[in-house]
């Protein structure tokens, strides 16, 4: 699948291609996580109207879909950017956030799965949502660990030809085969709105830098476990943690990031 050493070549990829990243995301995250870009070298763009989304992306090495907080207007925004990005060869990333919390974001997360993400990923409960596997949430909380949806994520991989990501507090990244468990990061990741969608905006970075799904996706999550063990160790709780946050991505270098990674 991946290996650790092809971190460090990675994120010096990623700081060398400098992705130009179409999000269409959740509002409450949009500051956040265009700053975690920004952070690691990428250049986000936080465009949202359905009238330019089909426009706009063709510009972009990358596009993430975020239905955190969905509505009609990005839903449609969405159906166009994915139109327009997927025959153009541009990679894509689907967080089906809170997807079995109501029946329009599960109807919307498997309408949006059927087209094809070059990377999927979710929380337990929203993986095994997208599976038919109940996986009902707490809002955007997963109530199951990642470890009771690694077989979900296999199988959603599998039926799809993508890579599937399930998020936790270990990750695990799989092809449909092999299965890979990322055990880097820190409690407080939970503690500040958003982690789970840097993640995924971070996976768009290394899709727009040229790496393939499971290569991009592993290389999001160890960047971000490592920086936020890093973060948490000077933080006095989650607001300066979240500012160090951003400090700790922009500092990283690929060495210190293949030399911390814990993979399993």
């Amino acid at each position: 699948m991946f290996s650790a050493p092809d971190l460090a070549a990675a994120l010096d990829r990623l700081k060398a291609a400098a992705p130009l990243v179409h999000n269409i995301t959740n509002t409450v995250v949009a500051n956040f996580t265009a700053n975690a870009l920004l952070a690691v070298g990428a250049s986000p763009a936080m465009v949202q109207a359905e009238e330019e989304a089909g426009e706009f992306v063709l510009r972009a090495q990358a596009l993430v879909v975020n239905i955190g907080t969905l509505s009609a207007p990005q839903r449609a925004a969405m159906r166009v950017a994915v139109a327009a990005a997927s025959p153009a060869g541009i990679p894509w990333v689907l967080d089906p956030v809170a997807a079995g919390a109501t029946a329009y974001r599960l109807d919307t997360a498997r309408e949006l799965l059927a087209r094809r993400p070059t990377v999927l990923r979710g929380n337990a409960s929203e993986i095994l949502a997208l599976a038919g596997q109940g996986g009902a949430s707490r809002g955007v909380d997963s109530t199951a660990a990642a470890e009771m949806a690694r077989d979900a994520a296999r199988m959603l991989a599998r039926q799809g030809g993508i890579a599937v990501a399930v998020t936790g507090a270990v990750d695990y990244v799989t092809d449909g085969e092999a299965m890979l468990g990322i055990a880097n990061g820190h409690p407080m990741l939970t503690r500040v709105t958003g982690t789970g969608c840097t993640a995924t905006a971070l996976t768009g970075a290394f899709l727009g830098a040229g790496l393939p799904g499971v290569a991009a996706v592993a290389s999001a999550l160890t960047l971000l476990g490592v920086a936020a063990e890093d973060a948490a160790s000077g933080a006095a709780g989650p607001g300066s943690f979240a500012v160090a946050l951003l400090d700790r991505l922009h500092a990283m270098d690929g060495a210190t990031l293949a030399a911390r990674a814990r993979w399993r």
